[in-house]
């Protein structure tokens, strides 16, 4: 594809923001991909990708067994760009000295631009700009030919360059929102060292998805599509409709899990609508049943994920032919459970459509939007005709209100879940904060406290309202909403739902916490 005759490729060293620098390359309009940093040179060789950026890392240099690469990778003369780890592994193999730094840096810091060349080259010299650090080893001494183009107070060779070889190092990240300039500097290092176009746009991905679904599924096999209503299924059901027509068939299952009203909603939405065959499954009664007496988040979503799957195994049968299941599982999903490409990343929580499907399923799995962002995701929706409510609805979660509800799940307990949030959704609205924040919702805590309602003592559970912003889910913030607004909320939520007398406000970051509860 034309997009692909200049690409970056990036080297994933177990960062868990790999994903990350990946969005950042393609916000610039430049198409990459990411290999394990044990793919190889020669695999390297084959792909022939015009430049190359080495990711971070938790790792030291020096500890046993950390993830390294061949030093004949940097003899190909693609221009090269090392991240953190990915600094600090340039410096050690090309025979500089890495060190244990003696104060860490973690957070903000600023970096004195030193000499305007390679990622500085659209920035002033000597001016000092904010970056996000995030390392305990520093640079002690830089390898021959090399030359320091940016310090920080406690780092003397933050960002370093070898014109000659065309290779840099920034021991800071410029792929996070807390490098303000770091979109800057990935262009510098892009368009200016690495020469490349901003050539890759949504449109340009949606029809080489398409091209690949064609030649996954071939010209005549069928599809089944678990189409939720969200943004990523609905999607993905549009992108593959381009891909095989008639022989996509889009199966909602109704799972008991849902915000109040949103079967039907769903069904209203896309049922005779954008060319979809369109199937709604009932199947509320077997996910409860199977998750009675469930607590733990982690079985929570693997019972979802095996239920999910038994479901559309039965459903899979009554469509002739068909051999694929689509799903709409995107970066953020994969990076939280396992590196996409084979890195080494931190386990953080499993995800109900991620991991492959097991042996005994009868279905191949088609993944169109595994190497996208939310925000890439509706761009293409976008491109794809979608509309705005469809588009700009807030996340949600696979295993739905499962990891809302916290500890056992019932009936009871979900319905007071639903009547809650929907008090919330409205009062989002009605306060025009809903298109303001990138997600809101309540948590049904299994916590109970005393509270008195009239003359009468109660002994109820809480509600937490969560609001939070953010472009990737990567990082999220807590929204400040209006007081007027939380406490018309409360209000309402503890005169309406039985069984809630105290509401609270998740005022948490990501990181430290997740943005769902579980």
């Amino acid at each position: 594809m034309s997009q692909r005759q200049k690409w970056v490729l990036i080297l994933d060293f177990g960062s868990q923001y790999t994903q990350l620098i990946a969005r950042r390359v393609r916000e610039c309009g430049v198409y990459c991909e990411i290999l394990p940093y044990y793919a190889g040179v020669a695999r390297v060789r084959e792909a022939h990708p015009s430049a190359l950026i080495l990711s971070g890392g938790p790792a030291s240099v020096y500890d046993e067994g950390a993830p390294t690469i061949s030093p004949e990778l940097f003899d190909l003369g693609i221009p090269t760009l090392g991240i953190c780890y990915g600094l600090q592994l340039i410096a050690h193999l090309l025979g500089g000295r890495v060190e244990s730094a003696s104060d860490r840096e973690y957070g903000p810091a600023q970096v004195r631009i030193d000499e305007k060349k390679g990622p500085f080259s659209r920035l002033d010299r000597e001016s000092d700009i904010d970056v996000w650090m995030s390392h305990g080893d520093r640079i002690g001494a830089l390898p021959k030919g090399f030359v320091p183009i940016g310090t920080s107070a406690n780092t003397p060779f933050c960002a370093v360059a070898c014109e000659e070889r065309k290779i840099y190092g920034l021991q800071f990240h410029p792929e996070v929102q807390h490098t303000p300039r770091g979109k800057e500097i990935l262009e510098s290092f892009l368009f200016d060292v690495a020469g490349l176009l901003a050539t890759w746009t949504p449109a340009s991905f949606i029809e080489e998805a398409v091209a690949d679904v064609r030649k996954k599924v071939g010209e005549s096999g069928r599809a089944v599509l678990g189409l939720s209503g969200g943004v990523d299924s609905s999607v993905a059901a549009l992108l593959c409709q381009q891909a095989l027509g008639e022989r996509l068939v889009c199966i909602f299952v109704d799972n008991g899990l849902l915000r109040q009203g949103e079967g039907d909603m769903v069904e209203r939405a896309f049922a005779g609508r954008f060319g979809l065959n369109f199937d709604r499954v009932n199947a509320q009664d077997r996910f409860l049943s199977a998750l009675a007496g469930v607590s733990d988040p982690e079985q929570k979503r693997k019972i979802i994920g095996r239920v999910f799957i038994e479901v559309f195994e039965e459903e899979a049968r009554k469509v002739q032919d068909a051999k694929f299941l689509v799903q709409g599982t995107l970066y953020p999903d994969v990076i939280e459970s396992v590196s996409p490409r084979g890195g080494p990343s931190v386990v953080i929580k499993s995800h109900h459509n991620v991991g492959g499907l097991p042996e005994r399923m009868h279905l191949s799995l088609v993944e169109p939007l595994r190497e996208l962002f939310k925000d890439e995701v509706r761009r293409a929706g976008s491109a794809l005709g979608l509309p705005h409510e469809l588009l700009y609805r807030h996340p949600f979660p696979g295993p739905g209100l499962a990891v809302r509800c916290l500890g056992e799940i019932n009936a009871e307990r979900l319905e007071t879940l639903r009547k809650a949030d929907a008090i919330f959704d409205e009062e989002i609205r009605a306060f025009g904060q809903y298109d303001k924040v990138w997600q809101s919702f309540c948590v049904l805590l299994p916590v109970r406290s005393v509270g008195v309602m009239g003359d009468h003592r109660t002994y109820e559970e809480a509600i937490a309202l969560r609001a939070v912003e953010s472009t990737d889910g990567m990082t999220a913030d807590w929204v400040r909403l209006p007081y007027d607004l939380l406490a018309k909320t409360s209000t309402r939520i503890i005169n309406e739902v039985r069984g809630v007398n105290r509401v609270v406000y998740d005022v948490s970051s990501k990181p430290p916490a997740t943005i769902e509860w579980e």
